[in-house]
C-alpha cells in the first residue's frame, strides 16, 4: 500500500552488502584460486593481520583475533582454513573502492563499492559479496531502502523490478546486478559458473533457489533524535522504499501484522538505541548512536556477524539443494545417483552442519534468529527424512538384486543338475567348426547355451564392478574439498 504520510527518517551513513549465491565447477577449484590471486584477489587468512582494514572502508577494522575467538573451534577450522587445500570455506577478497551511480524512476543514488568477496564453499556452492556505501551526506530512509531494493535485483523479471540502471564513471551502463557483477566487477569467474541448460537466466545455476535477487545486509546510522518505531523497522525488513511514482511505500495496512512481525523478526537487545531486523531476504542493523561510539558494532557487522550469516545462508542453500535433488530423482534409473545423494547428505550433516557455532551470547542469539528465519531446522528435518527414505530404497534395491542373483543361480543349478555337471560336448575337445553346431542334439544345445550365458553374465558382472569402482574413485577425487 502507498503511504504518503509515513514519517521521514534521516539516515546519516549506510553500509550495505549484497550476497549472490551461485554454483561453480568444483573440479576447477584450484584453477579458480590461482586465477583470482593472479587478478589481484587475496586469499583470506587469519594469520595475515594486514587484511584487517583492507576491505571494509571508512577506516573500519575487523580484528582477526575476534574472528578467531567468536566461533567454536570445530567451526573456526571450516570457516578459516589456513591454506587452499584444507576443507572448508575459501574466501578471496579484492579491494575496489570505485564510485558508481544507480538511476531509477527519476532518482539518482551515488554509491561506492568498497570491495568484493568470493567464497568457494563445499559441494560446489559459492557466494559473491559486494560491499557498498551510499556516498551522499544525508539520506532519507525511503531512498536508502529504494536503493537497496533495486540494487539487489540480479535479473529483473517483474514490472516493479525493472527500470534501474547502474552507471560507472567510464560511462558504461548495466541494467541489472548480475551483469554489473559478472561483466564489470568480477568477470574472471563468469566462465566457471555452472549453467543448467534446461533453465534460462542466471539462477539456472541454482534451480532450487527462491528468486533472482540477492540477499542484503546493512548497517544504518540514523539521526540521534530519530524514533526507531515498529513501522520503520518493518519497512527495513521488507525493503519498502518508494513506489514507481516516487512516494514512500509500505507493504501492509494492518498494524497488528506489523506488531507480529516485530515479535518474530526484531532483535532488540540494545533497544531503544540499536535494533536488528532479519527476514528471508534482508538482515539490517540500525542504530541511533553516533558513529564514533559504534565502531565495535560496525566491525562486528563486517566481521563476526557476516561470517555467521554466510554459514547459515550456506545451510539454507545446501538444504534446498538436497531437497531439490531428492525431488528430481528417477527411482528406476538413478541408483548410483541415490548412493551419491546419501553420501552427500551424510558428509554435509557430519562435517558442516553444526547446531552451535558460537560461544558468545550474542552469537548464539544471532544464530537462533538465522535458524528460525531461514527455516533451517525444518529443512534439515526434511533432509533427514529424505536420508531415511534413501536408505530404505537402497535396502530394497539390494534385496531385489540379491533375489535376482539367487534366481539366476537357482536356474543354472537346476539346468546343470538336469544335464549333468560333467557333461562335455565332444566337439569342444578339439578344433571345432561352426558347422558342427547345426548337428547338435537338444541336450548339447542346452549345454552350449548354459555355458555361453554363464560366461557372458560373469564378464558383465566383472565389467560393472570395475566401472562402479572407477566411478567412485573419480567422485571421491572430485569431492576432495568436502
Amino acid at each position: 500500500m502507498l503511504r504518503a504520510d509515513l514519517k521521514p527518517m534521516v539516515i546519516k551513513e549506510a553500509y550495505m552488502s549484497y550476497i549472490l549465491p551461485f554454483a561453480y565447477q568444483q573440479k576447477y577449484l584450484q584453477e579458480l584460486g590461482d586465477l583470482l590471486q593472479n587478478k589481484g584477489y587475496t586469499f583470506f587468512n587469519l594469520d595475515n593481520n594486514q587484511l584487517e582494514d583492507e576491505y571494509y572502508g571508512n577506516q573500519v577494522k575487523v580484528l582477526n583475533e575476534e574472528l578467531d575467538q567468536y566461533f567454536l573451534p570445530y567451526v573456526q577450522q571450516k570457516l578459516f582454513p589456513k591454506n587452499f587445500d584444507m576443507y572448508g570455506f575459501h574466501r578471496f577478497s579484492k579491494r575496489i573502492r570505485k564510485s558508481f551511480k544507480l538511476e531509477v524512476n527519476g532518482f539518482s543514488y551515488p554509491f561506492k563499492v568498497e570491495s568484493v568477496d568470493v567464497f568457494f564453499c563445499p559441494f560446489g556452492i559459492a557466494f559473491l559479496t559486494m560491499r557498498t556505501e551510499l556516498t551522499s551526506k544525508e539520506k532519507e530512509l525511503s531512498d536508502v531502502l529504494n536503493f537497496m531494493n533495486y540494487m539487489r535485483v540480479a535479473e529483473p523479471k517483474l514490472k516493479e523490478e525493472k527500470g534501474a540502471t547502474i552507471v560507472t564513471t567510464e560511462g558504461k551502463s548495466y541494467e541489472n546486478g548480475h551483469t554489473f557483477l559478472f561483466d564489470y566487477l568480477c568477470p574472471d569467474i563468469k566462465d566457471y559458473i555452472i549453467d543448467n541448460q534446461k533453465l534460462r537466466g542466471y539462477f539456472g545455476s541454482l534451480p532450487y533457489f527462491e528468486d533472482e535477487r540477492m540477499f542484503v545486509t546493512g548497517f544504518l546510522f540514523s539521526g540521534d533524535n530519530e524514533e526507531l518505531d515498529p513501522t520503520s523497522l518493518y519497512r527495513m525488513g521488507h525493503l519498502d522504499g518508494r513506489d514507481p511514482q516516487g512516494k514512500p511505500y509500505l507493504s501492509t495496512t494492518n498494524k497488528d501484522y506489523i506488531d507480529r512481525f516485530y515479535q518474530e523478526h526484531i532483535h532488540d537487545r540494545w533497544a531503544p538505541y540499536t535494533y536488528t531486523v532479519t527476514t528471508e531476504h534482508a538482515h539490517i542493523k540500525v542504530s541511533r548512536n553516533p558513529i564514533e561510539e559504534s565502531e565495535r558494532q560496525l566491525s562486528q557487522y563486517m566481521g563476526t556477524h557476516y561470517y555467521n550469516l554466510i554459514l547459515h545462508y550456506f545451510y539454507r542453500v545446501m538444504l534446498l539443494r538436497l531437497s531439490f535433488e531428492y525431488s528430481d530423482l528417477e527411482w528406476n534409473k538413478d541408483e548410483d545417483y541415490i548412493r551419491d545423494l546419501i553420501e552427500l547428505i551424510t558428509i554435509f550433516s557430519s562435517r558442516y552442519y553444526f547446531g552451535e557455532v558460537s560461544a558468545r551470547t550474542e552469537g548464539k542469539e544471532l544464530s537462533k534468529i538465522f535458524l528460525r528465519t531461514f527455516h533451517i531446522d525444518d529443512l534439515y528435518a526434511e533432509v533427514k527424512g529424505t536420508l531415511h527414505e534413501l536408505y530404505q530404497n537402497q535396502e530394497n534395491i539390494a534385496a531385489e538384486r540379491q533375489n535376482q542373483l539367487l534366481f539366476m543361480l537357482t536356474v543354472f543349478t537346476v539346468i546343470s543338475g538336469i544335464v549333468g555337471m560333467n557333461l562335455v560336448i565332444e566337439d569342444w575337445k578339439g578344433q571345432t567348426g561352426w558347422s558342427a553346431i547345426q548337428n547338435y542334439n537338444f541336450m548339447e544345445w542346452i549345454t552350449l547355451l548354459t555355458a555361453a550365458v554363464g560366461i557372458l553374465l560373469s564378464i558383465s558382472l566383472f565389467v560393472v564392478t570395475i566401472v562402479r569402482w572407477l566411478r567412485l574413485k573419480i567422485i571421491k577425487k572430485l569431492h576432495k574439498h568436502f
